[in-house]
Parts: structure tokens; C-alpha cells; sequence
């Protein structure tokens, strides 16, 4: 075997996503070959890839193909991909910024994006968490660092506040800078000004996904946000009734407007259905059936998945220890399923996207 054999045999492998070969994505890279033995790495769109199994075998059966003998070292890197601009100013070295919306509060909005955030750390990416919802931050409590305060640190002769961080991602949220009993009293210009502040006086470093937690609704945090952050993209959080199936439906709208034009990364559904632990064969859909899944449908949008209503989700929200830490394998799987149709979703959004400007509200 040569490398141009192996080359030519890895051509034939298609990135399940992209519908693209791996050589023709350039994806392919450092080939050994030693008789029989052969190694090479593929660099993948995101190291949380939920598809780097599928991947591997497809790559040892193209190589066993021409060799049926061959000994096969499929090796992995990852190069999270990204629309940024190269020279923008604002978070240069975040790759992904990913807004988690809902149309009214009540939805399990900031669940869902705590435990994204952690799954996609899980899978290997760097991750941080914006608590944007400036009225009612939840952070603090669903990761247990109530009372903890943020570090100061000099950055070019600039004062950064220096996010915390558990579970291996960091962490800012207004519940941190100020005292949990005291109401957060605040006209919106001041609000939009607190969430410029997270953004460009906050030391985040180097990320592949910036997961921010917005607060409900649509308003001016919402307008704030895409005026000032290019934004990859935006996750809308329902559950299957028809009151929130409605609300959703206002910001899927609103972030559909061609003045905004920020991509709708999908739809996830939560508490979809009630599993009682002694009965797990049984779904009681409490709140309708599959709504967002037909809500997806109507707008020609992306479904990433269904999250059940599990005690030990809102168990684990409140002792500081969310689903994606727990021993929970029910709701692990749940977020685990929805984190990668998320990534495979933005890095389609990426690869078929130009790059943008940031948006002009008109």
C-alpha cells in the first residue's frame, strides 16, 4: 500500500453532514504506511463530534477495501469551525456563540443550556456560559457557586473579570456580582449595558462555543446581544404545549427578520414526556405530544431533540449537580442526543454560511 492508495481509498469516505469526501474537506491528514500498518489522522469540524465512531469505521472498511489485512490507527484532532471575521475585536478568540432562547419563561430555558454547555465540554470542547438573563440568573444556583464572587485581573493594562469555572467550563452570570436577596431593578439601557459588560469586560479566553442563557421573551437584551456579538446562531427552547408552541413561534420570528438575519440553529423540545423510574417502559405526555417536533416542521428548522420530564433534572438544578454530571442515564442520554444535533447543526451553519456582519437593527 501507498499513501496515494490510502489517499485515493479515504476519498471515498463521505462526512456524514457535509456530504463532502475527507480528502476534498481536507480533513485528512499525516498518513503513515508500513506494510500492512496504517495510520493517519482525521480532523474533525468539532472535537464534541457525535459522529467520530461513524467516521472511524467508515475509514478502516475503505482502507481494508483495497487491503483486507491491513491494520488500521484511525487517530482524531479536532479544529472547532467557525464564521468569525479574523479581525473582529469583540470575544476574537471565542469560535461559537450560541444564544438559548424561549419564547416565554417556564420552559426549562436555562436547564437546557446549562446542560448543553456541559455536554459539549463532555465531548471535549472548550465552553463558556453567559447568564444573560439579567432579571432571573440561575447559575449560580444549578452549578453551586452561590456567594462566589469573580477575580479581577489586569489584561493590557485593562481591569477583566475573570469568569468562574466548574465542571470544567466558565461561568458568569449577574447572580454573581450581586447579592441573591436583592432585586435586580433595572430600566433596559441598563440591563443592555450590564450584557455589553459580559461580553467585552470579561475575560473568556479561548473558546469553542460560548453558550449564552438569554433571558425569555424577546425584548431589548435580545437586540443588544445581536447588535453587539456575532452571533453563530440561536437554539430555541418550547415544550410541547400550545401556549409555549405559541410564544416560540414570536422569537423564532423575531431572529427570522431579515434586518437581524441570525441563523436558527434548531429546536429543542423539553419535558416532552414523564417516565415514572417504576415504570420505564411508559410516556405520559403531560404537556402534548411532539409539538415541537411539528413546530420544527412548519418552519423548515432543524429539531435536535426531545428532553424528558425527569425528577432528576430539577433534582439536580437545585442541588447544584446538572443532568450531565449526574448518575442519571436517562436524562444523560437525553442532552448527550440533543448537544450533538446541536454541533452537527452549527457546523453545517458554518460550512454553508458566509460570514455576516454583525446585525443592524433598522
Amino acid at each position: 500500500m501507498t499513501k496515494e492508495e490510502i489517499l485515493a481509498a479515504l476519498g471515498t469516505v463521505q462526512e456524514p453532514d457535509l456530504h463532502k469526501d475527507l480528502v476534498a474537506l481536507n480533513m485528512v491528514h499525516d498518513i503513515s504506511v508500513e506494510k500492512n500498518y496504517v495510520s493517519f489522522t482525521v480532523e474533525l469540524t468539532t472535537p464534541a463530534c457525535p459522529l467520530k465512531d461513524k467516521i472511524k469505521n467508515d475509514c478502516i472498511k475503505a482502507v481494508k477495501a483495497i487491503n483486507k489485512d491491513a491494520v488500521v490507527n484511525v487517530k482524531f484532532s479536532a479544529n472547532t469551525t467557525s464564521n468569525r471575521k479574523p479581525n473582529e475585536m469583540l470575544l476574537p478568540k471565542v469560535k461559537n456563540i450560541v444564544a438559548v432562547v424561549s419564547g416565554k419563561g417556564g420552559v426549562g430555558k436555562s436547564t437546557v443550556a446549562a446542560n448543553l454547555a456541559l455536554a459539549l465540554a463532555k465531548g471535549g470542547a472548550t465552553v463558556g456560559l453567559m447568564d444573560a438573563d439579567i432579571y432571573g440568573p440561575s447559575v449560580p444556583i444549578m452549578f453551586g457557586v452561590r456567594g462566589e464572587r469573580p477575580m479581577m485581573m489586569d489584561v493590557n493594562g485593562k481591569g477583566m473579570i475573570v469568569p468562574l469555572e466548574k465542571y470544567g467550563i466558565k461561568l458568569m452570570s449577574i447572580g454573581l456580582l450581586v447579592d441573591e436577596k436583592n432585586a435586580v431593578v433595572w430600566r433596559g439601557p441598563m440591563a443592555s449595558s450590564a450584557i455589553k459588560q459580559f461580553v467585552s469586560d470579561v475575560n473568556w479566553g479561548e473558546l469553542d462555543y460560548l453558550v449564552i442563557d438569554m433571558p425569555p421573551g424577546t425584548g431589548d437584551i435580545h437586540l443588544t446581544l445581536v447588535q453587539t456579538v456575532p452571533v453563530t446562531g440561536v437554539i430555541v427552547v418550547t415544550t410541547p404545549q400550545e401556549v409555549a408552541l405559541a410564544d416560540a413561534k414570536k422569537g423564532i420570528a423575531m431572529f427570522g427578520q431579515a434586518q437581524l438575519k441570525v441563523p436558527i440553529i434548531g429546536l429543542v423540545e423539553n419535558m416532552s414526556y414523564f417516565t415514572p423510574a417504576e415504570l420505564p417502559g411508559n410516556r405520559y405526555y403531560i404537556f402534548g405530544k411532539e409539538g415541537g417536533k411539528r413546530l420544527a416542521e412548519e418552519y423548515d428548522i432543524p429539531f435536535l431533540g426531545q428532553v424528558p420530564l425527569v425528577q432528576d433534572i430539577r433534582e439536580g438544578g437545585d442541588n447544584g449537580v446538572p443532568a450531565v454530571m449526574s448518575d442519571d442515564a436517562v436524562s444523560q442520554k437525553a442532552f448527550s442526543e440533543f448537544a450533538g444535533n446541536a454541533v452537527r447543526s452549527i457546523a453545517m451553519l458554518n460550512a454553508n454560511m458566509k460570514v455576516e456582519k454583525v446585525a443592524e437593527v433598522v
